[in-house]
């Protein structure tokens, strides 16, 4: 991820002397394990706060809007990286809010920071007393794009909209979602249509299936693609549990354990594996990811497997450093997602040289190309197979190897999206 420090203009125009990110989303994730989302919100922040054109950053809270400047969202940044501790919210808060206390804490730090606030209704007088004529707001995090936002940020004269689209899984797969939440989608996906100048993507691939719907809706926007870049942390195996890594061979699945990601479906492969490969050859699995929403009968039948523990180790909220470390020692990477919108965790796997196995997803195969071992989640014996010889050549020390991938960066993706914003 792109650092702090002096600006160095990546790519800027005098046709938008100001930009205005949207950073809902990711002061609500403040002290948590970050997802992928919040990664590319993140590195948006990172570049533009780099970039000649002058930056701005607004907050949703629940009294209404934060807008701070650049001396404010460095020091923000301060926080996300860990250089200065998040405080702590009011008690008066933390009993009237729905919030958790750190989200309400980072809230009330923002505060602080902002060089302005507004209710709810005042955004747009908020908005045209500091940002200049033709401002583009970004948003990228699927947060805070209401009408509200739409309408203040329209106040601005000549003002432009950029939104991030990551996916349309909600609509593609509801059976992942609530009702709610893929009603919520589904209003955000038409509120874009209607209303953004520019739309950016992550994948052709996420290209298609938005623009799909958008020919059902209001009107396609005008639109770029840019792949996501891919950031290789330095290796910690110091930050890693006690016992980790594991002495036989092992394997890693990264992700939330969420029903798409089917890590069910790994389960079942390991039972068999233990019940016909000897005990000196039984590779190990890891899943390492933080338990996400409506996956209560994996979590059922994985918190009462023999394998528990054993064979099969779950290893929540680990640093990006410590993942690094056990893919570096990894046989192999396990990637059976039923569905993905980039899947940085696999572009990261390819990049450090790790034998890969995933389903053929649309995206895979735009970005990875042929690197990695597709495998239908259809077909569990190849799956085996596959698992079984990566096992043995790490267990001998004939180690197989991926092709090379040379992995997109955060310099192209920016220098694609800045020339339009």
């Amino acid at each position: 991820m792109l650092g702090n420090g002096t600006k160095r203009g990546i790519m800027t125009s005098d046709a938008h002397p100001a930009r205005l990110l949207d950073l809902t989303r990711l002061i609500s994730r403040a002290g948590r394990t970050v997802t992928g989302v919040d990664r590319v919100e993140r590195a948006y922040l990172d570049a533009l706060m780099q970039d000649d054109v002058p930056l701005w950053g607004l907050i949703k809270t629940p009294l209404g809007f934060l807008l701070l400047d650049e001396a404010g969202l460095r020091q923000l940044s301060e926080r996300f990286d860990g250089k200065i501790s998040w405080g702590r919210a009011a008690k008066v808060m933390r009993l009237a809010s729905r919030l958790d206390a750190r989200h309400l804490g980072a809230l009330a730090d923002a505060r602080k920071l902002a060089k302005a606030r507004c209710t709810r209704r005042r955004l747009a007088t908020m908005l045209k007393a500091h940002l200049p004529t033709r401002t583009t707001y970004l948003n990228t995090g699927h947060s805070n794009y209401s009408d509200a936002v739409v309408h203040g940020v329209r106040a601005i004269d000549g003002a432009r909209i950029a939104v991030f689209v990551h996916d349309t899984i909600p609509l593609d797969h509801a059976s992942y979602q609530t009702p709610e939440a893929v009603e919520r989608f589904r209003d955000f996906l038409k509120r874009v249509s209607a209303t953004a100048d520019l739309v950016i993507y992550n994948s052709a691939a996420t290209r298609a299936t938005t623009e799909s719907y958008f020919a059902e809706y209001a009107r396609t926007p005008k639109s770029v693609v840019a792949h996501l870049g891919v950031d290789l942390p330095v290796p910690d195996a110091s930050q890693l549990p006690k016992g980790m890594p594991p002495m036989q061979p092992y394997f890693v699945c990264v992700g939330t354990l969420e029903p798409r990601k089917n890590h069910s479906m790994l389960l079942k492969i390991w039972e068999r594996l233990e019940k016909q490969t000897p005990p000196q050859d039984m590779p190990e699995l890891l899943f390492c990811g933080r338990r996400g929403w409506m996956n209560e009968e994996f979590f059922f039948k994985f918190d009462n497997s023999r394998l528990k523990g054993v064979s099969v180790h779950e290893l929540g909220g680990l640093s990006d450093e410590a993942i690094a470390a056990l893919l570096e020692g990894a046989a192999g990477v396990l990637f059976p997602s039923l569905v993905e919108g980039y899947g940085l965790p696999v572009m990261e796997a390819a990049a450090k040289g790790v034998p890969v196995i995933c389903p053929e997803l649309p995206v895979y195969r735009e970005v990875l190309k042929d690197i990695p071992v597709y495998a239908s989640v259809n077909d569990s014996y190849l799956w085996i197979r596959r698992i079984m010889a990566l096992s043995e050549s790490k267990q001998t020390g004939r180690e197989a190897s991926s092709k090379p991938f040379k992995a997109p960066t955060w310099a192209a993706h920016f220098n694609l999206v800045l020339s339009e914003i």
